[in-house]
């Protein structure tokens, strides 16, 4: 399952933050994959290097490596940097992670990190490319959300509020750009087979719905940015579930599903 993009159009290169696993690398495949050129952002440089190596052999395209730590002050002048003189044409703001557990027992200063990964940075990113993509006249930018983030998901309340504010960010930037000839479109991501699952506790056997493939979410994600689609939940059972359940009882649902995992994870002897 591969999105084909338009290179003239969101390319000659693109750049993925959260790019050395998961969701990110594969958005940065099947991006190399329509021929457009790479420039691949994350902590883990190992993992980028090969990545970067892959695609370039599968792909035959040109890849640039940027280890950045987007908690970090000042994370955006190196990322400026590195992509000076690049023909930007497509960002992927994918970055962002999750510290599951109750509110008033989790470290104040980790809750700041993850607030400037999960929110800030998507911000700046956009604001520092987006000038370059408008005066093209044409090029693309998606921003990752989550499925749940403006209901509010307990014991995930930082990084819900914080995906809440991608989301909200993103149909602006999306009514704001679209006459500039830019397409934004917010993925609000599903339950999907990455590291993330296991970090949070959950079982994918005991999950209502199983997780769906990273290749699925991406492609879902990337067929909305060439409609320019404002928002994308991906997977079809997501969007009919989102539709009919009350955000109360969704909440509710995600409470107990949330409390459940987090002691089985405290706990593995109590797992059946």
């Amino acid at each position: 399952m591969l999105a084909k993009l338009d290179k003239a159009r969101f390319g000659p290169w693109a750049l993925i933050t959260g790019a050395s696993s998961g969701i990110g690398r594969e958005f940065a495949r099947q991006i190399a994959a329509s021929g457009i050129n790479v420039v691949l952002v994350a902590r883990r440089e190992a993992l980028l290097c090969e990545a970067g190596a892959e695609f370039s052999k599968e792909y035959g395209v040109a890849h640039r490596v940027v280890v950045a730590d987007l908690c970090e002050e000042g994370f955006l002048d190196d990322l400026a940097a590195a992509t000076a003189g690049l023909d930007i044409g497509l960002v992927v703001s994918n970055a962002g992670t999750a510290n599951p557990g109750e509110f008033l027992k989790l470290d104040r200063s980790e809750l700041v990190q993850l607030l400037k990964l999960n929110s800030l940075a998507h911000m700046e990113i956009a604001h520092h490319f987006g000038p370059s993509l408008a005066s093209r006249g044409h090029g693309g930018i998606v921003l990752c959300g989550a499925m749940g983030a403006t209901q509010g998901v307990p014991y995930m309340a930082n990084e819900s509020g914080a995906k809440s504010y991608v989301q909200s960010f993103g149909e602006a930037l999306h009514v704001e750009l679209t006459p500039l000839g830019v397409n934004v479109s917010v993925l609000l991501i599903g339950p999907t087979q990455t590291a993330i699952i296991e970090k949070i506790g959950f079982d994918p056997a005991t999950m209502p719905m199983k997780p769906m493939p990273v290749e699925q979410c991406v492609f879902e994600g990337l067929e909305a940015l060439k409609r320019n689609r404002a928002t994308h939940l991906s997977g079809r059972m997501n969007r009919i579930m989102n539709a009919l359940i009350p955000a109360s009882l969704s909440r509710s649902i995600m409470a107990k599903m949330m409390a459940k995992a987090l002691a089985t994870k405290a706990n593995p002897a109590t797992a059946v």
